[in-house]
């Protein structure tokens, strides 16, 4: 029998963006089937300098533009352009997080490219938006983090404000606009037409936040840093075994916590009035710790997880990445799954986010070299070697 089509096959998208939101939700999308064409200066797209390096090899970059055809394009010269719009013309989507105004100044706005292919669904990417006082600012997820409440909320009560020391805001961004696109495209199949998506980097990490705004609205609460504590249940925390190892657990249930205090020897709290939701035990919160924190601290890792993992109750170690890494669970899910590179051999690296049964999704080949693609691309737009080999001396390509 014939391989089934993964679930986006036929899919082609233009991937323009660079650091990381776009790019990575262009990654998504090609992980399920889409063809996806990432374009980068012929310099190299930014992201090939960023994080850690093997013998001058990107290691991020291997992920991150995994099941990409890379093509070198300067699109801030006519010839460019007109190639950008023959590439366009025949894709379902383009991604790009250029400043507002960039593309209609290279005379690339949605007008001209919609009027080319009125389907193309157009997702633009950018730190604060197409519109408004800040439109025109620099964006990255820094000040997502920042601005969304997420920092203001994260860190110990009476330390600073704290960031993640990782993308967040553009993960969470990368998440949004594959989601976005696949709705304007399947609204493309009501309309015949695309659209334009505008997403800004600041809302979706505040769309995660809770019910901020809301009980700012009505109550005017505004939520104090609680380190690793939550205003809304406890015993909730990090706690260290007598073999050195942290373990979190998590009592968001109410049965899970009436076990949990019953399994650390003191079911005397289960009892108590305010013992029965989860914001009057956050009020407790100092005296469950104790006891929870107590307990586990006579015990080794190993024995706690097996005393709760008896009790039904739930609790989960602090893990790095060597851990992840050999960790069973992860393993049976395949997770973390091994790659074939051309310039490192087997890679791991993390896998597609979620199985289809029918339709899976699957890393076909790792990040690849600049312009590793640019003669099947170009070509198949109709020029010839010699046309090509002329743009590439002129850095058009």
């Amino acid at each position: 029998m014939a391989a089934t089509p993964q679930a986006l096959a036929g899919l082609r998208v233009i991937d323009a963006a660079t650091l990381f939101a776009g790019p990575f939700a262009a990654t998504m999308l090609g992980d399920y089937g889409a063809e996806v064409i990432k374009i980068e200066h012929p310099r190299g797209d930014p992201a090939r300098g960023h994080g850690p390096s093997k013998d001058g090899v990107p290691l991020w970059w291997k992920s991150l533009a995994r099941n990409k055809k890379a093509v070198t394009l300067n699109l801030g010269v006519s010839e460019g352009q007109q190639l950008f719009r023959q590439l366009a013309a025949e894709a379902d989507v383009v991604i790009e997080n250029f400043r507002p105004g960039t593309l209609e100044r290279w005379g690339l706005g949605y007008d001209v490219l919609c009027a080319d292919n009125p389907g193309l669904v157009l997702a633009r990417v950018t730190g604060f938006g197409q519109k408004g006082p800040y439109a025109g600012r620099p964006g990255f997820g820094t000040l997502a983090e920042a601005m969304s409440g997420f920092a203001a909320m994260t860190g110990e009560p009476d330390g600073p404000p704290t960031l993640p020391p990782f993308g967040l805001a553009d993960g969470v961004s990368a998440l949004t606009c594959a989601f976005a696109v696949m709705t304007a495209l399947r609204a493309r199949e009501r309309t015949g037409r695309g659209q334009v998506v505008d997403l800004a980097i600041i809302e979706p990490l505040l769309s995660l936040l809770g019910p901020q705004p809301t009980a700012y609205d009505q109550l005017g609460a505004i939520p104090p840093r609680t380190g690793n504590r939550s205003t809304n249940n406890a015993p909730r925390n990090v706690y260290r075994s007598s073999d050195g190892r942290w373990l979190a657990v998590s009592t968001s249930a109410q049965n899970i916590a009436e076990r949990v205090m019953k399994l650390v020897g003191r079911p005397e709290f289960v009892t108590e009035p305010w013992f029965a939701s989860g914001a009057g035990r956050a009020e407790h919160a100092d005296e469950l710790d104790a006891a929870v924190s107590a307990w586990i601290a006579r015990h080794t890792s190993e024995e706690v997880i097996a005393e709760f993992e008896a009790a039904n109750a739930a609790i989960a170690p602090i893990y790095d990445v060597s851990d992840v890494l050999a960790d069973p669970q992860y393993a049976a899910l395949d997770t973390i799954t091994t790659v074939a590179d051309p310039d490192l051999g087997p890679l791991r690296m993390q896998n597609v986010l979620f199985r289809l049964f029918d339709t899976p999704g699957a890393i076909r080949w790792t990040g690849p070299a600049i312009g590793a693609h640019n003669a099947e691309v170009y070509q198949a737009l109709g020029l010839e070697s010699e046309a090509l080999e002329r743009l590439q001396q002129q850095g058009v390509v």
